[in-house]
């Protein structure tokens, strides 16, 4: 990955990793590295750039956020990564938790269904020269069927309930973590295992609030509650 740092954005990225993750509980040194690492400030809008490392989700334009640092940690946590996996992102957003994602596993497929946005990614990603990211434009609750089966799925959006493509393409011993609950608020993460080719084991993690997925085995576009 390309130096884009000045010495403030990397200092403001390092205490945001020492008071928002550390203090919170995430001890994989593979997630804290990567967190460490990844220049949030080029993933948020320009006039954004002040606010990239505070403690709250950001708006990116076309009624989606990046998420809280925190809750970007917690999820990789959540995940279980060691190195050399291959992962789906379903929602890319700006790119950033891809970005994260690309630290620590070997190859990451992400699906965004704004155009704009999967654009906006490729740009920053390729100006970062990060090369183990594909990104694709679509229907993120399809998944990547042609790539399948993946070590681990993240997904980025919540929806009514896990979409049953994604947890067909998720390999034997793969972790998926997604939050699931109604649109808006009183949803919750819940991380799925894969433990034979018909048994799944689902855990129950952290509240949150994420925008909805929309797709196929999401909520339709036009659905406001």
């Amino acid at each position: 990955m390309k130096d884009r740092d000045t010495p403030a954005t990397r200092a403001d990225r390092l205490a945001m990793v020492a008071s928002q993750i550390e203090s919170r509980g995430i001890r994989d040194p593979l997630v804290v590295k990567a967190m460490r690492e990844v220049p949030r400030h080029l993933f948020v809008p320009g006039d954004m750039q002040k606010r990239a490392h505070d403690d709250t989700p950001l708006p990116i334009g076309w009624e989606q956020t990046i998420s809280q640092p925190y809750i970007v940690a917690y999820m990789t946590q959540a995940l279980g990564l060691h190195g050399q996996e291959t992962v789906l992102e379903i929602g890319c957003g700006s790119g950033y938790q891809a970005a994260i994602l690309s630290r620590i596993a070997a190859r990451v497929y992400t699906v965004e269904r704004i155009p704009q946005l999967a654009r906006k990614a490729m740009a920053t990603l390729d100006e970062l020269g990060i090369t183990n990211i594909q990104v694709r434009e679509g229907d993120g609750s399809l998944g990547w069927e042609e790539k399948s089966p993946f070590d681990a799925i993240m997904v980025t959006a919540s929806g009514p309930r896990i979409p049953a493509p994604l947890s067909s393409q998720l390999g034997l011993h793969g972790t998926l973590v997604m939050p699931v609950g109604s649109r808006g608020q009183g949803q919750r993460i819940v991380r799925q295992t894969r433990i034979s080719r018909e048994t799944f084991r689902t855990d129950q993690l952290l509240g949150v609030a994420f925008v909805p997925l929309i797709g196929e085995y999401g909520w339709r576009a036009d659905r406001k509650g």
